[in-house]
C-alpha cells in the first residue's frame, strides 16, 4: 500500500512538472503562432503533396483519396466542408506560374521552420539547423512525406483486401480495426516529428511514447470536439455558412497544443528526475558537482548527455538543470554539441570560484557540516568557513557604535 501511494505521488508530481514545463516554454503562445502559420500554409502544403503524389504514376488519383481519408479521420465534424474549400483552393493553386510555385514552397518551408523552432525551444536548443542540413530536412519532408502517406494508403487498401484482414474484422469487428488505423498512423507521424525535427538527438523510444500520448489525446480531443460541434450548434447562428472556418481554426489550435504537449512528454521522459526532499544543498555546490562531472569526462574527450548529467550529479533534478544549463551556456562555461551532449567550453584553469559565483544569481552559501564528502568539497568548505569567520569578525560591531561614528569614510580603490 505504501509503495502504491509513493508511486501515485510520483505520477502526480511528474504530471505537475510536465504541465509547468509546458507553460514555462510558452506552449499556448507557440500553439497560437503555429495555428496562424498553419492557416496560411495548409493550402501550399496540400498543393505540394498533390504534386509529389502526381509525380509517381502508381499514385495517380491517390491525392484526393488520401486527403479525403485524412479529413474524415483527423478533422472532426467540419471535415467535409473544409475538404471542399481546400479542393477549390488547391485546384487554383496548381495553375500558378513558376513564381507562384516558388511562393508555395517558401510558405511551406516557413511553416516547418516555425515547427522546428517550437520543438527546439522545448529541447532547449538555441541553434536551429542551417544551410544544407536544413534544406535537406525540409525537402525530405516535402517530397518523401506525401509519398510515404501515399504508400501507406495503398498498402492499407491492399491489406484490407487480404483474407487475413477479413478474418480479423470478423473476430474483432470491422469498425474497431479501421478505428485503430488513425491512432497507429498518428503515433508513427508524431514519433517521426519528435525525432527528426529538433536539432538534437531524441531517443526513439521516448519519442514513440510521446507520439502515442499525442495520438491518444488527439483521438479523445477529436471525439470531444465533434460532440461539441454537433450538440451545441449555437455558433452557426453567429457565423452562418462561414461557421466551418472558426471551428477548423479552433481545431488546429487544439491539435498544436496536443502535439507540443507530446514533445514536452518526450523530453520529460528523457531527462526527468523526481524532486527529492533531500535536495537542500546550495546551488553553488550542485553546480560545482555538475562542472566536475563535465571536467572528468572532458579529460577523456567525451561529452555528457542531459540524462547522464542528471544521474551523476547529486541533488540535481530537471527544474534545477534547466536553470543551470541556461546560466552556464549564457556565461560560455558549457556548450551543447550537435549530437545533443554537453561539454565544457572554457578551460577551468582560468575560472575561479569567485568568477563562478559572480555569474550566478544566488549568494555565496555558508559552510556546511560535512559527514561524507570528497576532498575538493572539504577544501571548499574550509574556505567557506574562513569566509564566514571573516564576515563575522568584520561585522561584529554594535549598532550604537555604528550610528555614533561621525568621521567621514574615504573609499580606497
Amino acid at each position: 500500500m505504501k509503495i502504491t501511494i509513493i508511486s501515485t505521488l510520483g505520477v502526480v508530481r511528474f504530471c505537475r512538472d510536465l504541465i509547468r514545463q509546458f507553460f514555462d516554454n510558452q506552449g499556448i503562445l507557440n500553439a497560437s503562432a503555429l495555428t496562424y502559420t498553419t492557416l496560411f500554409a495548409v493550402v501550399p502544403l496540400v498543393t505540394v503533396s498533390y504534386s509529389m503524389l502526381a509525380a509517381v504514376p502508381a499514385f495517380q488519383g491517390a491525392g484526393d483519396a488520401v486527403q479525403q481519408w485524412v479529413l474524415e479521420n483527423f478533422v472532426p465534424a467540419t471535415g467535409e466542408v473544409v475538404y471542399e474549400y481546400l479542393s477549390d483552393f488547391t485546384a487554383q493553386a496548381r495553375r500558378l506560374t513558376v513564381v507562384g510555385v516558388v511562393f508555395l514552397v517558401v510558405t511551406s518551408i516557413m511553416m516547418m521552420k516555425n515547427i522546428e523552432a517550437a520543438l527546439n525551444r522545448i529541447w532547449r536548443v538555441d541553434q536551429p539547423r542551417k544551410g544544407v542540413s536544413s534544406f535537406l530536412l525540409y525537402w525530405a519532408v516535402l517530397s518523401l512525406g506525401p509519398l510515404l502517406v501515399g504508400i501507406g494508403f495503398v498498402v492499407t487498401s491492399y491489406i484490407a483486401a487480404l483474407p487475413v484482414y477479413t478474418s480479423a474484422t470478423d473476430f474483432v469487428g470491422p469498425a474497431r480495426v479501421i478505428n485503430m488505423l488513425p491512432v497507429l498512423f498518428s503515433t508513427i507521424a508524431f514519433m517521426l516529428l519528435y525525432t527528426a525535427v529538433p536539432n538534437c538527438s531524441v531517443p526513439i523510444l521516448k519519442a514513440l511514447a510521446g507520439g502515442f500520448f499525442a495520438a491518444i489525446m488527439f483521438e479523445l480531443a477529436k471525439r470531444g470536439f465533434a460532440f461539441f460541434v454537433t450538440q451545441f450548434p449555437s455558433y452557426e447562428l453567429i457565423y452562418g455558412a462561414f461557421a466551418a472556418f472558426p471551428m477548423f481554426l479552433a481545431w488546429i489550435f487544439i491539435s498544436w497544443i496536443i502535439i507540443l504537449m507530446g514533445a514536452e512528454l518526450s523530453r520529460a521522459l528523457t531527462i526527468y528526475q523526481p524532486a527529492s526532499k533531500s535536495i537542500s544543498r546550495p546551488h553553488l555546490l550542485v553546480i560545482l558537482h555538475l562542472l566536475r562531472q563535465l571536467w572528468l569526462v572532458q579529460q577523456q574527450g567525451q561529452p555528457l548527455t542531459a540524462t547522464e548529467i542528471l544521474q551523476r550529479t547529486p541533488c540535481l533534478n530537471q527544474e534545477r538543470w534547466d536553470q543551470y544549463m541556461q546560466l552556464l551556456m549564457q556565461a560560455n562555461v558549457i556548450r551543447r554539441t550537435t549530437e545533443g551532449g554537453y561539454l565544457l567550453s572554457r578551460d577551468l584553469h582560468g575560472l575561479s570560484v569567485h568568477d563562478l559565483v559572480s555569474m550566478l544569481p544566488w549568494p555565496i552559501p555558508e559552510a556546511e557540516t560535512l559527514k561524507q564528502a570528497e576532498a575538493w568539497e572539504v577544501l571548499l568548505n574550509s574556505r567557506l568557513q574562513g569566509l564566514d569567520d571573516a564576515k563575522k569578525e568584520l561585522l561584529q560591531m554594535e549598532l550604537a557604535q555604528l550610528f555614533s561614528h561621525t568621521e567621514p569614510v574615504t573609499d580606497h580603490p
